[in-house]
């Protein structure tokens, strides 16, 4: 891959995200809907607000998973049934992630409305996709005279969770496109992207080409100062910054475990903060950029140095994601946190091989880590993975790296990195369904 062909990925891979990208997969896939509907009949100004709307959203499971306990941004509930409402009454789809970046007092009134009149229903699609969102809205009341008499538009979200491959008005299709499975910009055999490249690309890049990734820093931090200042979930990120002195002490360690789990509690708790997402999730661009930003605070970086090690981060977990899916029983938080790993090594002072290493003994030490959906028990996990990242990396710099023979650790970190991609996607199918099954009968 060109250097301008990895840019062009981090900007597809790197994006604000406002709120759990899964719930907002469910409102922006509703939203279009809604649009379309508005779009198509003659509607008074107020229609999102005042119409009494008929919501049916099918998702796949592990939409389901991470949608179920996770909180939504300003209105203080949790669960897809909201997310969908929102989608209809504010959403503006062509904010893509931040699709609720319009949300008022007035709209979660109305929202929180059709949630309580029993409006709004979520199904389980029968779909093999992991990510897949089928949202139908009906109008109801609010529209004009002139109008359909069942005036109602589909939107179909596939594979990415902003990506939306088919809509639908009065069972007309308006548009059809390519899923993102099928439609790949690198597909398998044209993916050439590694390591190697990464950290080449990571050292010599231009400055002024890679400068945009500096937003990382703005978002993210943004959130962990929002995560330490009010009590949101577990208060995971609160407890370890307060508890330094007598149990964490003030090291970097504690540091960055403090500042990335904050920035968790935050969003997992439904601030109205956005966050800067790395492969579809908020959570692991939180984990992927925060212990990074939290060594530069610590100990003076400038910005082109952090901006190199937020690259060679937020790149390392976008490879070792393109094995693994989007969306899988492996907990994201291992790939962000080995991605971290690696820019925590940079700052050192680092080579290529101490690189390798650090993903190694990230391989060796956290995989397996099982998602059991978004939620705000998910600061816990960050933490840990941080904690994991910075062991990691301190072995890596002191030469030590997990052999070929433990393991599913190899020689090649490529097939290493192909290992993890394979126990999370194929490996843990049985597991995922297992997960959905417990989470669905308590």
């Amino acid at each position: 891959m060109t250097d301008r062909e990895i840019i062009a990925l981090i900007h597809r891979e790197v994006k604000p995200a406002l709120g759990c990208t899964e719930p907002i997969a469910v409102a922006l896939a509703v939203a279009k809907a809604a649009e379309i509907i508005h779009d198509n009949c003659s509607c008074c100004p107020e229609f999102r607000l005042r119409a009494d709307f008929s919501i049916e959203v099918a998702v796949s499971g592990n939409i389901l998973k991470n949608g179920m306990g996770v909180g939504i941004p300003g209105t203080g509930m949790v669960g897809l049934p909201v997310a969908a409402a929102l989608g209809a009454v504010c959403g503006d789809s062509s904010k893509g992630l931040e699709v609720l970046s319009g949300l008022n007092a007035i709209a979660v009134a109305r929202a929180k409305e059709l949630v309580s009149s029993g409006k709004v229903k979520i199904s389980v699609a029968d779909t093999e996709r992991l990510l897949y969102v089928k949202a139908t809205v009906r109008a109801g009341s609010g529209i004009a005279a002139s109008a359909e008499v069942d005036p109602h538009a589909c939107a179909v979200i596939e594979d990415d969770h902003d990506r939306i491959v088919e809509t639908s008005f009065a069972d007309k299709i308006l548009m059809s496109s390519e899923s993102a499975a099928a439609a790949k910009e690198y597909p398998e055999e044209d993916y050439d992207l590694s390591v190697k490249a990464i950290w080449d690309f990571a050292r010599t890049a231009p400055f002024e080409d890679i400068a945009f990734i500096l937003e990382d820093r703005t978002l993210n931090l943004a959130l962990a100062r929002e995560g330490l200042k009010a009590d949101y979930g577990l208060r995971v990120g609160k407890t370890i910054r307060e508890n330094q002195k007598e149990v964490f002490g003030d090291d970097y360690m504690s540091f960055a475990m403090g500042m990335t789990a904050a920035a968790s509690d935050a969003r997992m708790a439904g601030s109205t903060l956005p966050a800067m997402s790395n492969s579809g999730s908020g959570n692991q661009g939180i984990t992927v950029s925060m212990p990074v930003i939290a060594y530069a605070l610590k100990y003076n970086v400038d910005d082109e140095r952090l901006a190199r090690a937020l690259i060679l981060s937020n790149l390392v977990a976008i490879h070792i994601k393109h094995y693994l899916g989007k969306l899988s029983a492996l907990c994201g938080c291992v790939v962000a946190s080995t991605g971290s790993s690696c820019g925590i090594v940079y700052l050192e002072g680092g080579g290529y091989e101490a690189i390798c290493a650090a993903i190694k003994n990230m391989a060796g030490n956290i995989t397996g880590m099982v998602c059991d959906g978004a939620k705000v028990g998910c600061a816990m996990k960050v933490a840990s993975g941080v904690s994991c990242a910075v062991q990691s990396a301190v072995l890596a710099l002191s030469g030590t790296c997990i052999p070929s023979t433990d393991g599913i650790v190899e020689e090649d970190v490529e097939k290493t990195i192909r290992n993890i991609g394979a126990i999370g996607s194929a490996g843990m199918k049985a597991t995922d369904r297992m997960i959905l099954d417990i989470m669905l009968c308590k």
